[in-house]
């Protein structure tokens, strides 16, 4: 058996918790931090992964957080930064003695480094900056003229480049005689004599492949050319579409400039569906270690905006005062219409948001989809107007209050579907991003209608 398949054999029998921080070592690394015992912090964060130590140091509290790196001192690992969440990254480096934050980045991939420095403060990008040897620096400050959330600043200068009429043998030459490659790479990138990128070809072909073999024979079919200045959204859906695994950048004169790789997209693609999740809640960009009044200026504006459409709501409903003040029953029925309505709008309102973002909701066939959702809504809305009306009338002993939340059930459900659809639609075609805003339109949708239509019905047949 392989080391890999000891490996691989150990992480199963470990199951989800491989995949968790152990609470027996965050305790065994605080009591190093409490007892100032540098020995023992460094055996038990020895074997730990980047990604793990940043998430211990966003589980802990700042007091915390400041003696554990005070303690765990030059041997920070860069690394570390890129795993950190953005909103903890200008703390820790500003807990960071100049010259440990100099030797953390300086193994660090430029692409890294471009998203470790784009935010900070002047003086802790100089710091950064300073610690870089000068092509690195030159070639980080060239990515950070390029405009934010582009492929300029998603992209790693380091590329593995090789002339089209270079054959197998000269590739692996090459490759053997280098001491400066990349961490990791998928590709060795054909260019033509002015450095315009003409293929892919994979390590896998190239080590498979007899030394006399050319490479212009194995380059990839699917093979895309990235503008500098394209969005890193935009970008990230390449990526997912046509399933790459990395991509040449090119200025404006088509010429190479770096490469983009699948983890890098990936994290974009993520990020955005991360967010997209977070704006439909009304939160915003929130995270677990942001401060109280930043949370709660976050929240403020859409629970205002909530507060707005309950009020609109209220007054449809101040309008029947008279019928509800007659017949009681329409206040214990009430909320059922508006919540049915709200949840199957919500419903409509993430499938068409998902879409959006996938780009699979399109001029094209926006009208099939909204027919779809309609028709859902009234096939919804019959079935639940069976089961409503039938409780109207065992629950209050008449026929006519049934009928009234049965047809009021349907109205909403099918509005519900309309709504959800449409509104994410208008909005992502006048410039607002859908998942941010369509959740109170529908909202007040469903409500306003579901109210009028119930209460409406209400006061025709009941009165």
């Amino acid at each position: 058996m392989t080391d890999q398949d000891d490996q691989a054999e150990a992480d199963t029998e470990r199951g989800d918790d491989a995949y968790e921080l152990d609470p027996r070592s965050v305790a065994a690394i605080m009591y190093a931090v409490d007892t100032g015992d540098r020995d023992r912090l460094l055996d038990e964060m020895a074997s730990m992964h980047a990604a793990d130590i940043a998430d211990l140091l966003e589980q802990v509290n700042a007091f915390d957080r400041r003696r554990l790196l005070e303690l765990y001192g030059p041997d920070f690992n860069g690394d570390v930064l890129s795993e950190l969440d953005e909103s903890l990254r200008e703390e820790v480096i500003a807990l960071l003695p100049d010259e440990v934050l100099a030797d953390a980045v300086r193994d660090l991939e430029s692409d890294d480094v471009v998203d470790l420095v784009e935010d900070l403060e002047d003086r802790q990008q100089e710091t950064i900056l300073g610690a870089l040897e000068d092509s690195d620096r030159a070639a980080v400050q060239k990515s950070l003229t390029y405009p934010e959330y582009s492929a300029g600043r998603l992209m790693q200068r380091e590329v593995v480049m090789a002339p089209e009429h270079w054959n197998v043998g000269e590739a692996i030459d090459f490759l053997r005689d280098r001491d400066d490659l990349p961490d990791q790479f998928y590709h060795v990138i054909l260019v033509d004599p002015r450095l315009r990128p003409v293929g892919n070809v994979t390590l896998g072909k190239i080590m498979g492949s007899r030394r006399e073999v050319l490479l212009k024979d194995l380059v990839e079919e699917v093979f895309h050319v990235i503008p500098v200045t394209r969005d890193e959204a935009d970008v990230a859906y390449a990526f997912n579409q046509y399933h790459l695994i990395s991509a040449p950048v090119v200025d404006e004169n088509e010429r190479l400039v770096g490469v983009i790789t699948i983890d890098d997209a990936m994290a974009v693609l993520d990020q955005e569906h991360e967010e997209d999740i977070l704006r439909l809640a009304g939160v915003g960009e929130g995270r677990l270690t942001d401060r109280v009044i930043d949370t709660t200026r976050r929240r403020f504006p859409w629970l205002a905006v909530n507060l707005a459409t309950a009020i609109l709501a209220s007054v449809v409903i101040a309008q029947f005062e008279a019928t509800i003040a007659q017949f009681v029953a329409l206040a214990v029925l009430m909320p059922i219409v508006a919540s049915m309505g709200g949840n199957a709008g919500t419903q409509s309102l993430t499938v068409a948001v998902r879409a959006i973002a996938t780009r699979d909701l399109t001029g094209s066939n926006v009208w099939r989809v909204i027919r779809r959702e309609c028709l859902v809504g009234l096939l919804n809305g019959l079935a639940f107007a069976v089961v409503m009306g039938g409780v109207g009338v065992l629950w209050f002993g008449g026929p006519q209050l049934g009928y009234v939340i049965a047809a009021a059930m349907v109205i909403n459900l099918v509005v519900a579907g309309l709504a959800g659809t449409v509104i994410p639609v208008i909005l992502d075609r006048v410039g607002i991003d859908p998942a941010l805003a369509s959740g109170t339109f529908v909202t007040t949708v469903t409500d306003v209608v579901g109210f009028f239509a119930f209460l409406g019905l209400a006061a025709v047949i009941l009165t």
